[in-house]
């Protein structure tokens, strides 16, 4: 079908449409002030199918929510889906599947909010876009990364805001995979920084990140502040996200074991109460499709036609305590991503007939990250826990690596972030002390908007070969964006070779590095 303006024209001036009214809206100063309602911090899409896909906004006041949708900007013939309320027990958002879209299109999709005080006011529309799942062969690109407004580093305007989703931006992706730490919840924003070249990173401040998140709206209000921010809204409204979450939309390596007793940050010292907090907020603010068997999961697959299939892992919710990591059995302290989880990936990977299986993991699997629990002991917080045969953790990891063999799964890539640069890791057999699963890959970019660290060790358990690696130098730790350590993956299949390109850039859009992957079929 013939669309009435081309997709990347849409994309990058999307800024300096209705986005940039919501731009001058966003304030809630400026919002209050407001005669009609609005849609005060943009719209976004998630979770695209061939035929379905989430949409999400969030109105300034109690309002009911509008959506319709159109192949053509003109909105010729729209198609308006039920009307929902936006009422404060969801923090004025509005969420819902727009169901029956056709495939393989660009749809153009708006919302209004009428005042449920007074069904007279009726906001301004405001139109986002989104391209539907194909059903057939059709060259496919996405970027991922992670971590956004993260070790103190928020929205400086004078340096153009958190510039590297508008980098991503330029890039016209399908979707975007935000990789984990949404929000950093327990990151508190000062207004100014003194940086090492003497100049000042001066951020917007709001009252929710000028303390960690506690109160359920102290977490709403972390999402807030991301969409306070033009580049984010520009993106979002022009390209689905698809989201999983980890530890920083609770607070730093939050297990069971996390214990806050010792942090006067915190009032609240239930770890528990804390992650049911951050739950709601998460599921609220973001654009992912939920089940009422399980409302609040996270983990999940999205199909994305013939060539592609995302499995989304959570590796938050079910993971046992933090310890550290060195039983020879498994066992209740060596779960990280839980029975139930295993079973449906297994399930779900046997049962895909996608060329390429992407596994969105919150969490490199080779990577050494330490955390320090109670009393000093040393501990761990991810899968890898040192040279050697499988222990703790890797015995989960070492199952489903085997079973991901045997059961002759083919084009398995994982992509993560979380550790705050950008690498490509080969996992060969080969040089593994555990020898029993294919070779496959595993690349990791980020932060896009947060201090950079790294790099950390790689261990040898299941064999990963480091072909590449941009990290801060000379143990630098927290760089601000602006030293250009900012990172994010792109990918392309393209539908006649089925080939998957894969390359790492940073915010400038210089390409660091890049690959070529060729398919095993048949």
């Amino acid at each position: 079908m013939q669309i009435s303006v081309s997709r990347r024209k849409f994309l990058l001036s999307s800024a300096a449409t209705g986005l940039a009214a919501a731009s001058s809206l966003a304030m809630p100063a400026i919002v209050r002030a407001q005669s009609r309602p609005i849609a005060s911090h943009g719209l976004q899409s998630g979770d695209v199918g061939f035929d379905r896909a989430v949409l999400w906004s969030r109105a300034d006041r109690p309002s009911k929510a509008f959506f319709e949708w159109a192949t053509t900007e003109s909105f010729k013939n729209p198609v308006r889906l039920p009307a929902i309320d936006a009422l404060p027990d969801t923090d004025l958002t509005a969420k819902l599947m727009a169901l029956d879209l056709p495939a393989g299109q660009d749809i153009f999709y708006r919302v209004r909010f009428e005042d449920l005080n007074d069904i007279n006011a009726v906001s301004e529309p405001l139109v986002g876009r989104l391209r539907t799942a194909p059903n057939g062969l059709r060259d496919i690109s996405f970027t991922w990364s992670g971590d956004t407004a993260g070790q103190g580093w928020g929205i400086d305007t004078a340096r153009g805001g958190m510039t590297a989703y508008r980098t991503m931006l330029k890039h016209a992706p399908d979707f975007f995979i935000h990789s984990g730490d949404n929000i950093y919840a327990d990151g508190v924003i000062q207004a100014e920084v003194s940086l090492p070249d003497g100049s000042v990173w001066k951020n917007i401040v709001t009252a929710e990140k000028s303390k960690v998140a506690e109160t359920l709206d102290e977490f709403r209000g972390q999402y807030k502040y991301n969409f306070m921010d033009e580049n984010v809204r520009s993106l979002y409204a022009a390209v689905p996200v698809l989201t999983q979450w980890d530890d920083h939309e609770v607070t730093n390596n939050w297990s069971s074991a996390k214990d806050l007793a010792a942090d006067d940050r915190y009032k609240v010292k239930s770890i528990e109460l804390l992650a049911a907090r951050a739950a709601r907020a998460f599921h609220e603010y973001m654009p992912i499709a939920t089940t009422l068997a399980e409302p609040q999961r996270v983990y999940r697959k999205v199909a994305y036609g013939p060539l592609l299939d995302i499995f989304f892992l959570d590796m938050r919710t079910y993971r046992g305590p933090n310890t550290e990591n060195r039983q020879p059995e498994e066992g209740p302290e060596t779960v990280f991503l839980g029975t139930d989880q295993i079973d449906w990936l297994k399930r779900e990977l046997t049962a895909s007939r996608a060329t390429w299986k992407v596994i969105a993991a919150d969490m490199p699997i080779g990577l050494i990250v330490p955390d320090k629990l109670k009393g000093g002991v040393p501990g761990s917080e991810a899968i890898a826990q040192g040279d050697g045969a499988p222990l703790g953790r890797e015995l989960e990891f070492a199952g489903l690596l085997s079973f991901i063999k045997h059961a002759k799964v083919r084009n398995t890539v994982w992509l993560t972030a979380d550790v705050h640069y950008t690498a490509a890791h080969y996992y060969n057999p080969d040089k593994a002390e555990f020898q029993d699963f294919e070779p496959f890959w595993e690349f990791v970019s980020g932060p896009i908007h947060a201090g950079t660290f790294g790099p950390n060790q790689l261990e040898n358990t299941f064999g990963p070969e480091l072909r590449y690696v941009k990290a801060p130098e000379d143990g630098q730790a927290n760089l601000p964006p602006s030293a250009g350590l900012q990172f994010f993956g792109h990918v392309r299949i393209a539908a006649d070779t089925r080939m998957m390109t894969v390359s790492l850039l940073d915010a400038a859009d210089t390409v660091l590095w890049s690959t070529d992957l060729e398919p095993k079929l048949g």
